[in-house]
């Protein structure tokens, strides 16, 4: 318990979460605080492709082994199962609509991949190596949390969701985090030791600073939409936005104990079951269940779950690694 408190604490202090903060205060406080839209979205492309890139040459420096194919498996079967949990506590305990249930839902089965780096600057500032194929892990984990969140809908109406349509299988097959995400991973694949050695100045050595700039701006994006939307969530709401990751966490972890993960890849698979998306699932509920509204599911995302898993849960879950993995 110790390590754990020490290990929040350190963290609390690190650059990244107190950018964070300094971005959510100001928005609180109404500041013209404003990073332009075309910088954020080229400080978090930046930041896929770093991730990628680096995940790939770890792949390809390990090699394809059944513990790799096991991992990407376990991701996949976790981002599919998560949604059922969600949608059963929301449906129990939150009284939230069908529709709004489900949409909730697919975003806790997906990941955040910038929690994900958050979590990886973590464990290399603590020294913790872990697996880099989790990159590809992540990637995997967009989807099948989509899916079924429009079988949940599906099932429980007897209707279709707009989801059968071919124009939302192209979003979530081309949304641009996906893209980058998953082509830097083959590039660093392809090219390997010798290829990051080319561009270390650019994908290594600045990461942390384009991650505290990026973090800012996500404080800022997270206390307008607080500012905007307290209404619409209920503390029974905003108990699922701290409990949900938890309970995500714990199925990532014993994921990763019966795939035999190093403890900082545990650390990882926990994160990323435990994180809930704000990019990819928003853009592709605009189109399957446009009637869902986004002050539920991005305030509880991006107001409540990123908040909470930047500032306590990634020791959290570093904690839930030591303990699966081998």
């Amino acid at each position: 318990m110790g390590d754990i408190l020490t290990l929040a604490g350190a963290n609390l202090l690190a650059p990244p979460v107190l950018f964070f903060a300094l971005g959510f205060a100001a928005s609180f406080a109404r500041s013209d605080l404003e990073i332009p839209q075309a910088v954020a979205k080229a400080l978090s492309l930046y930041l896929l492709l770093a991730i990628g890139f680096k995940g790939g040459v770890a792949v390809a420096s390990h090699g394809i082994d059944a513990r790799l194919a096991a991992t990407l498996a376990s991701g996949i079967l976790l981002s599919a199962l998560i949604p059922f949990i969600a949608f059963g506590l929301l449906r129990a305990f939150t009284g939230l609509p069908l529709v709004d249930a489900a949409a909730v839902a697919a975003h806790y089965g997906s990941i955040s991949v910038v929690t994900f780096a958050a979590a990886t600057s973590v464990l290399t500032s603590a020294g913790i190596d872990y697996e880099g194929y989790l990159v590809a892990t992540a990637a995997l984990m967009e989807t099948p949390a989509i899916m079924s969140a429009l079988l949940l809908v599906r099932g429980a109406n007897g209707k279709e969701a707009n989801g059968t349509n071919g124009e939302l299988w192209r979003e979530i097959a081309l949304n641009g985090s996906i893209v980058v995400l998953t082509g830097a991973f083959i590039i660093g694949w392809i090219t390997g030791p010798e290829g990051l050695a080319e561009i270390s100045a650019f994908v290594i050595d600045p990461f942390k600073g384009v991650l505290c700039l990026f973090l800012l701006d996500m404080g800022l994006v997270a206390g307008r939409g607080m500012r905007q939307s307290a209404r619409d969530l209920t503390a029974p709401l905003f108990a699922f936005g701290i409990v949900m990751p938890l309970i995500g966490g714990a199925l990532g972890a014993f994921a990763a104990y019966l795939v035999g993960l190093s403890p900082g890849g545990a650390a990882l698979l926990t994160t990323l079951a435990a994180s809930a998306s704000y990019i990819a699932v928003p853009a592709a509920m605009r189109l399957a269940l446009p009637e869902a509204r986004p002050s539920i599911y991005l305030s509880l995302s991006l107001g409540i779950t990123f908040p909470f898993n930047l500032t306590l849960g990634i020791p959290i879950y570093i904690m839930f690694g030591n303990i699966a993995g081998g």
